[in-house]
């Protein structure tokens, strides 16, 4: 399924491509964006990983300066059943996680550093699991390929409001039309960046990830203190390199207590997770 809706966040990104092009290049300009859109569907499948990791602004970890981490990392992969993930780590102040690349081999566990100066031990392992048990689930893929997607809608969106303001790119159309229909592509496109995340990444892949996990690390304590935690700092402290791009990724809404970009939630409740952990039997 993951799969499936992958590829059908790369066709809507194509066609949403194609729809700019002609907008601001007629014919010629469709075709361009066309070529574009290919290329970008290469790039989207296997290097999506590495486009997070850019905007996340994360960094390599190295094993001598964060052994207790790798060795964590390590244990819950080897009871998961899959490669040990590449650890890397951004200097967000803001605990949190998240998991990227597009499968069991090319996959990597990102933390802030505000995470690791929180939490506990137990609470880490929690929180490894969560998001080793993405890696397992095979979710990171299309969270991935939806977060760059929407990084290139929003980027698109730009080069559309600029199209606008000048006169368009020489496009096909008379006086002004092109400017009036690339301001309502503007208008309708950004909104879509963020449902397209909504929707490509269901709440149920977080309980699922969080119930996973839980049975890796063997222990629900861990999770459920740490994921209070989180919520209650994601209020206090802002994360400078998360947007609603990338939001969805992370173990814990980034953007929560931030106005209106905290709308863009993929996230279930804490309480609701928190309660579905606590009901778990863990043998």
């Amino acid at each position: 399924m993951n799969i499936l809706k992958t590829f059908l966040l790369l066709g809507l990104l194509s066609a949403l491509m194609v729809l700019l092009g002609k907008t601001f290049g007629g014919q010629t300009g469709m075709l361009i964006m066309l070529g574009i859109s290919l290329a970008m569907n290469f790039f989207g499948y296997w290097f999506s990983d590495k486009m997070v990791l850019k905007m996340t602004k994360a960094k390599p970890v190295s094993k001598d300066k964060e052994r207790e981490l790798y060795h964590m990392v390590e244990e819950i992969s080897h009871s998961a059943g899959i490669p040990v993930p590449k650890i890397y780590m951004t200097d967000d102040m803001q605990p949190n996680a998240f998991a990227t690349g597009r499968n069991h081999n090319h996959a990597v566990v990102a933390v802030t550093r505000g995470l690791m100066e929180l939490v506990d031990k137990n609470e880490l392992k929690g929180v490894i699991a969560h998001e080793i048990a993405h890696v397992k689930n095979r979710d990171i893929l299309i969270g991935s390929v939806a977060a760059m997607m929407a990084g290139v809608i929003s980027y698109l969106a730009q080069i559309a409001q600029w199209g606008a303001m000048f006169g368009g790119f020489g496009g096909d159309d008379e006086e002004d039309g092109g400017n009036i229909v690339g301001t309502l592509v503007l208008a309708i496109v950004a909104p879509i960046a963020a449902m397209l995340v909504q929707m490509a990444i269901s709440r149920s892949r977080e309980f699922h990830a969080d119930a996973t996990g839980a049975s890796f690390a063997k222990d629900t304590q861990g999770l459920s203190s740490a994921l209070e935690k989180l919520e209650v700092a994601s209020k206090r402290i802002p994360m400078r390199h998360a947007n609603p791009s990338t939001a969805h990724m992370y173990i814990s809404n980034p953007l929560r207590g931030r106005g209106m970009l905290s709308l863009f939630s993929t996230h279930p409740t804490t309480k609701a997770r928190v309660e579905k952990l606590r009901a778990l039997k863990i043998t």
